[in-house]
């Protein structure tokens, strides 16, 4: 769907890149930490509590959205979207578990923020540009939902003001639909 070079591209890769980049990052410093693999205690990493798991964790969904960079479009978009609402559920799903002896990722009420708002952040990097009620015509994902309007239609393509567009030749008419 997306042509190659299209600059919602840019916006897929680099939400998908730093977000990836950091969690790469925080995985492998709780992993040097040498903190236990499934330690419920207060080992913090940037200021996250963390564990083993919860590292290596963040290494594979960080490696996996830096993999959604370099690939780019529809991947990095989809990609994007779809752990952005894992992200989501998972921050439910621990604020249910804090103070549990379920709680095996060592979540604390900070991590359960950090989910929340690296969801959110993954979420709009990967809708960007996809949904929304004013999508330009030549959009691919507008296009991709319109297949019966051409992108110039002149009989009713509408501007931006939702005026119609101006045709020429025989019969010409103004934005308005009126004959000249």
């Amino acid at each position: 769907h997306l042509p190659v070079d299209h600059r919602l591209n840019l916006v897929y890769r680099i939400g998908a890149g730093l977000i990836g980049a950091f969690l790469v990052v925080f995985g492998i410093l709780g992993l040097i930490n040498h903190i236990g693999f499934f330690d419920i205690g207060g080992a913090t990493v940037a200021g996250l509590n963390t564990n083993g798991t919860l590292s290596v964790l963040s290494i594979c969904i960080g490696a996996l959205l830096l993999v959604g960079m370099v690939i780019g479009g529809n991947v990095a978009s989809t990609l994007n979207m779809v752990l952005g609402i894992l992200f989501l559920l998972n921050g439910f799903l621990f604020l249910a578990l804090l103070d549990t002896p379920n709680n095996f990722l060592a979540f604390r009420i900070q991590n359960v923020l950090f989910s929340f708002v690296v969801g959110l952040l993954l979420m709009t990097f990967g809708m960007y540009g996809r949904v929304g009620h004013a999508l330009p015509h030549d959009n691919p994902y507008w296009r991709a939902r319109h297949p019966e309007a051409a992108p110039h239609d002149a009989a009713g393509a509408r501007d931006a003001h939702g005026t119609r567009e101006m045709r020429e030749g025989p019969g010409r008419q103004d934005r308005r639909g009126q004959v000249l």
